[in-house]
C-alpha cells in the first residue's frame, strides 16, 4: 500500500512538531503545508507552502492535521471534511459547542475519520494509570483532582486558559474514570491583563458519585502538570512532564486498642515508582490517526468526545460567569 499522502495547515508551534513527526511516521509522506505566514522556522522547507487551504487540498492529500487558532477550526475543517480528506484537530475541537456541532456534523456527513488532539491520553503515564484502574488496583474510586499550572504560553491569543489547558484535564478525567460530568462549578480570575481568564478553579461531580477538582493557570512560575486518583487502596499520581507514574498504598494497620478498632481510616503504606516505557506522546498520537485511517482500528481521541469535552468547557465558564453550579445531565 502506498504511504498516506499528509499535510499540515498551520506551521505555529505545534504545527512545527507535527511536521517532525509526520517525517518519522511510518506510512505516511509529508507532501505540503499551508500558512499564510510562511515557514520563518524552516521545517517544512523541502515540501510546498500552499498559498492557500483549496491549494493543498487539489495537491491530493488523503489526510490533514489542523494546527491553526481555535477561530479556523470549523471553516477549515469543514472545507477538508467536504473534499474527503481525513483530519486531525488539534484541541479543542472549536471555539464552543455550537461551532462543534457543526464541524461534527460536517464530518459525520463526509464519513471521514476525525481525530481531536487530546495529546495527554497518549502520555506513558496516563496510559499505565488508566491500565491499573482498569485492573481495579485502586478498589473504589472516591476523587480525581488535576493540577495544570505553568507561565503564560506567547502562543496563545485566541481561547482562555479553560480551553487551552482545562479541556486537558476534562478529557482525562473522564477517559482514566469512564465516567462522564454530571455537574460542575467553577471560578476564574483575570490578572494578567489579557481579555481572556488566565485562571480557573472548577469541581465537578462524575457518574456513581465520584468527585473532582481541576486547578489550571498560566500564572505559576514552575510548570506542573499531575492527574491524582484516589480510592480505597491508595492514591495513584501521575505526572505528565516526567511521565512517571506513583502509587501511594493505604496500608492496613492492625490495633490492639478496642476502643479504637471499630474505626475505619487510612495509613501510610508503601510507596511505588513504577519503570515504564516513554515513548513520545505525539507520536503516538500520528501512529494511531494513520492506523485508524489504513485499518479502521487506529487509537484516536473521536470528534464525538472532543464535542463532550467542549460542552464541559462551556459549562465551566458559564458557571464562573454565573456563579452557578451547571447541570449537566
Amino acid at each position: 500500500m502506498s504511504d498516506l499522502r499528509l499535510g499540515v495547515i498551520g506551521l505555529g508551534m505545534m504545527g512545527r512538531h507535527h511536521v517532525r513527526l509526520a517525517r518519522s511516521t511510518d506510512g505516511v509522506q509529508l507532501v505540503g503545508v499551508n500558512d499564510p505566514l510562511g515557514d520563518p522556522h524552516g521545517v517544512a522547507s523541502d515540501v510546498p507552502n500552499h498559498p492557500s487551504l483549496e491549494s493543498l487540498i487539489a495537491a491530493g492529500i488523503d489526510a490533514a492535521i489542523i494546527a491553526t487558532p481555535t477561530d479556523d477550526h470549523l471553516a477549515v475543517g469543514s472545507a477538508l471534511a467536504a473534499a474527503g480528506v481525513h483530519i486531525l484537530i488539534e484541541k479543542p475541537l472549536a471555539t464552543d459547542v455550537a461551532e462543534g456541532r457543526q464541524l461534527l456534523a460536517a464530518i459525520e456527513k463526509a464519513g471521514i475519520v476525525a481525530a481531536v488532539g487530546h495529546v495527554e491520553r497518549f502520555n506513558p503515564a496516563i496510559r499505565a494509570l488508566k491500565r491499573r484502574l482498569l485492573d481495579f488496583e485502586l478498589g473504589e474510586l472516591y476523587q480525581i483532582s488535576t493540577s495544570r499550572q505553568g507561565p503564560f504560553p506567547d502562543r496563545i491569543r485566541d481561547v482562555g486558559v479553560i480551553k487551552d489547558l482545562g479541556t486537558h484535564d476534562i478529557d482525562l478525567t473522564m477517559w482514566v474514570s469512564g465516567r462522564s460530568y454530571r455537574s460542575v462549578s467553577a471560578r476564574v480570575a483575570h490578572r494578567a491583563g489579557r481579555p481572556h481568564e488566565d485562571l480557573v478553579v472548577a469541581v465537578g461531580l462524575l457518574d456513581d458519585g465520584l468527585v473532582t477538582s481541576h486547578q489550571v493557570n498560566w500564572l505559576t512560575p514552575t510548570k506542573e502538570r499531575r492527574i491524582t486518583v484516589t480510592g480505597t487502596k491508595g492514591r495513584f499520581v501521575a505526572d505528565t512532564v516526567t511521565s512517571d507514574l506513583l502509587y501511594f498504598a493505604n496500608a492496613s494497620v492492625a490495633t490492639e486498642w478496642d476502643a479504637i478498632s471499630s474505626f475505619r481510616g487510612v495509613a501510610e503504606g508503601d510507596m511505588i515508582r513504577y519503570a515504564i516505557a516513554k515513548p513520545e506522546p505525539l507520536a503516538l498520537e500520528h501512529a494511531g490517526f494513520r492506523d485508524a485511517i489504513v485499518g479502521g482500528n487506529g487509537d484516536i481521541v473521536t470528534a464525538q468526545e472532543g464535542l463532550e469535552v467542549l460542552r464541559v468547557a462551556d459549562a465551566v465558564a458559564r458557571s464562573a460567569a454565573d456563579g452557578t453550579v451547571e447541570d449537566l445531565t
